[in-house]
């Protein structure tokens, strides 16, 4: 039986109550093999190593978040470089650009994700990107700096948008947002475009899916629940999804392949 693959999962954040170990045998438990744990500053960089040591089905991404630049400092790229030779690394992210946020400062933003793309070239790595408001502006520094790919986290672009990050070698990461009926565009898009551009994620503990009561935090082990939702939309079998959105992950994410336990890719 094919195991799901969680694409971003902030497993060291303080917000879900409970261990690392308990999450991880939670989502291994229902059915998730294999969870990617990016980093999102110099600081919490060795407690995502620390997690994804002690569980060999965790893989480490180390970026620093564009709602974390104005603490970061040119030093702090200098730690991402060291922790990107890491050999069990498999992106570098969370990585992107926030319009989002008030009072941001566009041009910090740009700094630090433009010095963190040359970075995944210059270690041939695919990036995980954060993205809000601000799918074009990423789009031109993917375009100006050419990258192996990697995922739009949290992809919620318009299907011009999405041809073009597809054609950039980016799949499309598709969570929690979708499984609320409201959120028309969005579950369109996840029902339409081409099945071998998307993967899953929980974004836990944020992003919480809609059978989820307010205010509790997302967990990795929601993620076959939050596949139902894509699989309803595709007309297709759960296992059918957990297939192709698990083989799409691991073209986007190859180093996850070394992985110990792999996950069961049925042919």
């Amino acid at each position: 039986m094919t195991q799901f693959i969680d694409t971003h999962c902030h497993l060291d954040a303080s917000e879900f109550g409970v261990t690392p170990a308990t999450l991880v045998q939670e989502a291994l438990d229902a059915g998730v093999g294999t969870i990617v744990v990016p980093g999102v500053e110099r600081t919490n960089f060795a407690a995502v190593h620390s997690i994804c040591t002690q569980h060999p089905n965790c893989a480490p991404a180390y970026g620093i978040h564009p709602m974390y630049v104005d603490r970061a400092t040119p030093a702090d790229l200098d730690a991402v470089r060291e922790y990107l030779q890491q050999p069990n690394t498999v992106a570098v992210g969370e990585i992107g650009l926030d319009f989002f946020v008030e009072n941001y400062d566009q041009e910090k933003q740009e700094y630090y994700f433009a010095a963190q793309l040359k970075l995944a070239r210059e270690f041939d790595l695919p990036a995980l990107l954060h993205i809000r408001r601000a799918q074009d502006t990423i789009l031109k520094h993917l375009r100006q700096h050419k990258v192996r790919g990697g995922i739009a986290h949290a992809f919620n672009g318009s299907p011009q948008q999405a041809a073009e990050f597809i054609k950039l070698g980016f799949k499309l990461g598709f969570g929690g947002a979708m499984t609320y009926t409201r959120a028309t565009r969005l579950r369109e898009l996840a029902r339409t475009l081409p099945l071998e551009s998307i993967v899953l994620e929980t974004d836990a503990p944020d992003i919480p899916p809609a059978f989820l009561e307010s205010g509790t935090p997302n967990r990795p082990g929601y993620l076959p629940r939050i596949a139902q939702t894509l699989a309803e939309l595709r007309n297709l079998p759960l296992q059918e999804i957990a297939r192709i959105t698990s083989e799409n992950a691991l073209s986007i994410l190859p180093r996850l392949k070394s992985l110990a336990p792999q996950p069961a890719v049925a042919k």
